[in-house]
């Protein structure tokens, strides 16, 4: 049972450790495991084999740890790769996208600029749902919880597993 899918098991509650890096460490995982429960449209991939892209977007919280969660790991046939992006037009191909803290002033260009484009926004920053992120971070009483935004997954021509979809909460833009 992958990791992700385990933590939807128990009901999408994961304890934090109390150190910042430990919290990234359960992101990263999560961030990975999102590609099992996201379906791409077809032209999203060049082809059957094309790696799955996962961006950061601005200062990197996760150091090394994203980079050490996708070693040597595939979705099916294709590998994964991170990339690491300080502006939103540097952004080519990508399939998720985790939206740093350091980029909450220029969010909405970031969204405008990402708009029609087949890419899972991530973040966890507070309002980052209202403002047209897909998935947020939550930390509740030292548990990491999912926020969806349900518009914007659509609007990108994106579709959520169920699995995703139930324990977390969902929102539209507007609201977080």
């Amino acid at each position: 049972m992958t990791a992700l899918a385990w933590v939807l098991w128990c009901g999408l509650a994961v304890s934090l450790p109390a150190e910042p890096t430990r919290e990234y460490q359960v992101k990263a995982v999560f961030l990975f495991n999102f590609a099992q429960f996201v379906n791409w449209p077809a032209g999203a991939f060049a082809d059957p084999q094309a790696p799955l892209i996962i961006g950061v977007l601005g200062d990197d919280p996760f150091d090394t740890v994203l980079d050490e969660a996708v070693r040597d790991e595939k979705i099916g046939a294709r590998p994964l790769l991170i990339q690491r992006y300080q502006r939103v037009e540097d952004i080519g191909i990508c399939h998720i996208l985790f939206i740093s803290r350091s980029e909450t002033g220029r969010l909405e260009q970031i969204v405008a600029r990402l708009q029609n484009r087949s890419i899972l926004t991530v973040g966890d920053t507070d309002g980052f749902s209202r403002r047209g992120v897909m998935i947020r971070f939550l930390s509740e009483n030292n548990k990491i919880r999912l926020r969806i935004n349900l518009d914007a997954t659509k609007a990108a021509s994106l579709m959520l597993s169920s699995k995703l979809l139930r324990p977390a909460e969902i929102v539209t833009t507007g609201r977080d």
